[in-house]
């Protein structure tokens, strides 16, 4: 969970209100939680974070730093000292902060200065947002706190500076409009950060610690991104490094241009509006920039930033009062929201995902702040009334049902094989749920038409959910070839697939007739789990997620003989009868593999790997082995 580091004098005159026109209870309410680290840890509880570490007292109080851990990663707007101190201040009873800079929908801000996003960075880092924030000069706690907010920002939210990265800037010394562009990267030069002399984009990436650190994002790219301004002098090589003059802020600058670049607009805005509600706290003045795009955006190809995009969310009482336990009236439910910060008024309708016919509930209308975007349901709404309303002031109840935990069956059963195959002389095996299409389909001779991919997978290597455990135990073969043979290698797990066919076959009354989309597996292992009334189903998807056993025997003798003795061995100490039948699977050789039935319809597949997959994974050893539904077994 992120951690941030505050200055204690700067967060509580924040958080507290150390201002001229502070009244007593401000000035209480930072006594008490100065003075008693529970009571302290108590308020934090509003931002769901806590102490995780004091402030050493022999220190100046100017120099006393406070660590705070925060518990919830999806408000990013807590993760720097304005952000968690504003939290605080709104919740104990300050005022919710207004911020007239944005932009929103139909009513634009005014900007004396541009942007311009030109078509070369549309495939390679298509979106940016910014502003200026003047007015008052960085002090060294501002601007360390600056730095931290960019680091948490672009490390948690941005993944690591994919999809988000953030600069700052010194408006002194830019001619505008600032131009965001794609260049080659070995034909712009300038002087990087923490640098002596000029480097290419390319040699920033191989020499500069910024670039060795985050070169894997833009290495493989023909384009990369630049940031200059209309004398063509570099602000920054995005994501990767600032400039050292335009892009070195010093405590005493009293003007900076703030950006943020990324691959996702509204994580990029949004991002854009936690900074500048932070900065405007702090007594910054926040001025507007226009980004005029050379293509189209999800928010039009003209922007004002900072920019409200954020749609409201609708709650029912009925939901809340499910999800909390007590009955509250709509104007207790906008109370509490707008002790969280977010305006709300009571209202009629019907909440998101309801069908249309249904009739309007009694509720509330929530606008998330300017610096949240987490209200994707109605349910985020019911935890911010329970939030604000307060944990204590809900009563403590006894369980008024007597359960006793237990092992599923799926889980018992799955236990005994796994003892029975240790018996038999195999190791255990753990692989991840996610893999290449190469090794997934490709490898193993599938088409991959009933395969899961992931929408936004963060590497090509875990792009896929697996349908079968084979493939995982192959992958283990491929560099094993050092170890003496024989090798005896099995694994339970998780696999998940596309059931439409496996589905339609068991409509049509005969369990196992059509073979699963896209893998010649499926006419034994996935069929079995074309039923809709097994645990581990997700029908309402269209996929199937079933917990299957796979093993390999590798070795100069490895046969079909081989793996039918063991398969029967197995299946003799389980108490379950079966039968086999030829199986046409492609990751066999042809009449040497058989699909297993129980129950008249198939449950596996075992026989021969077929000397292609093997070519595929690099193996010169005979293989054979199976894979089974255990969940069919059952």
């Amino acid at each position: 969970m992120p951690k941030i580091e505050v200055n204690e004098e700067v967060f509580y005159a924040l958080a507290a209100g150390n201002r001229p026109d502070a009244g007593d209870s401000w000035r209480g309410n930072r006594e008490t939680w100065q003075a008693s680290r529970a009571a302290f840890e108590e308020a934090l509880s509003c931002a769901k974070a806590e102490l995780d570490e004091d402030s050493d007292k022999s220190l100046p109080p100017a120099e006393r730093a406070l660590k705070i851990e925060l518990n919830d990663t999806n408000r990013p707007d807590l993760w720097a000292t304005a952000g968690c101190a504003r939290q605080l201040r709104v919740y104990h009873g300050g005022s919710r902060p207004e911020y007239p800079f944005f932009s929103r929908p139909g009513k634009p801000q005014k900007a004396r200065r541009k942007i311009l996003v030109e078509e070369g960075v549309r495939t390679v880092r298509p979106f940016l947002a910014g502003f200026i924030a003047g007015g008052k000069a960085v002090t060294d706690a501002s601007l360390r706190d600056m730095i931290q907010t960019q680091e948490k920002l672009a490390w948690n939210y941005g993944r690591k500076r994919r999809t988000i990265s953030m600069g700052l800037y010194r408006i002194s010394i830019i001619t505008w409009p600032i131009i965001y562009k794609g260049v080659d990267p070995d034909s712009v030069s300038f002087v990087p950060l923490q640098w002596d002399a000029p480097l290419t984009l390319r040699e920033i990436l191989r020499q500069h610690p910024k670039g060795r650190e985050y070169g894997f994002i833009q290495e493989h790219e023909p384009i990369h991104p630049l940031l200059t301004d209309a004398t063509g002098a570099v602000l920054s090589y995005p994501p990767i490094i600032n400039s050292a003059d335009l892009g070195a802020v010093q405590v005493g600058d009293t003007d900076l241009f703030v950006e943020l670049t990324g691959t996702d607009q509204p994580s990029v805005t949004l991002s854009a509006s936690i900074v500048a509600c932070d900065l405007a706290d702090q007594g910054y003045t926040i001025e507007p920039v226009e980004i005029e795009y050379a293509y189209d955006t999800p928010f039009g190809r003209s922007v004002v930033s900072p920019y409200y995009f954020q749609t409201p969310v609708f709650c029912s009482l009925a939901r809340v009062e499910k999800f909390l336990g007590d009955r509250l009236g709509a104007a207790e439910c906008v109370r509490a929201l707008e002790r969280m910060g977010v305006r709300a008024e009571a209202g009629r309708d019907r909440e998101r995902g309801v069908p249309a016919l249904s009739p309007p509930e009694e509720g509330v209308w929530a606008w998330p702040p300017e610096y949240r975007n987490d209200f994707l349901h109605a349910a985020d709404v019911a935890e911010d009334v329970m939030i604000g309303r307060g944990l204590a002031s809900f009563k403590p109840q006894r369980p008024r049902d007597f359960t006793v935990g237990r092992l599923t069956p799926v889980t018992s059963l799955s236990r005994r094989v796994r003892d029975l195959m240790v018996g038999m002389g195999y190791q255990e095996m753990i692989y991840n749920y996610l893999g290449s299409r190469r090794d997934l389909v490709e490898n193993m001779q599938g088409d991959g038409g009933r395969i899961l991919r992931i929408a936004n997978p963060m590497t090509e290597n875990y792009e896929y959910v697996r349908d079968t455990v084979l493939a995982s135990l192959m992958a283990s073969e491929s560099v094993s070839g050092h170890a003496a043979y024989p090798h005896r290698i099995f694994e339970i797990g998780k696999v998940a697939f596309r059931a439409a066919l496996a589905g339609a076959a068991q409509a049509e009354g005969s369990p196992g007739a059509a073979p699963a989309a896209g893998n010649a597996a499926g006419d034994a292992v996935g069929n079995a789990a074309g039923t809709d009334t097994v645990e581990g189903t997700a029908n309402s998807t269209g996929t199937l997620t079933r917990q299957y056993l796979g093993f390999v025997h590798a070795a100069p003798d490895a046969n079909f003989n081989t793996v039918a003795a063991q398969l029967q061995t197995l299946f003799y100490y389980l108490s379950r009868e079966y039968t086999v039948e030829e199986s046409g699977d492609s990751r066999f050789i042809p009449g040497r593999a058989a699909a297993i039935c129980c129950g008249g319809r198939p449950v596996g597949v075992f026989g021969e790997i077929h000397p292609q997959v093997l070519e595929n994974w690099g193996l010169t050893v005979p293989c054979a082995a199976a894979e089974i539904d255990i969940e069919a077994l059952l």
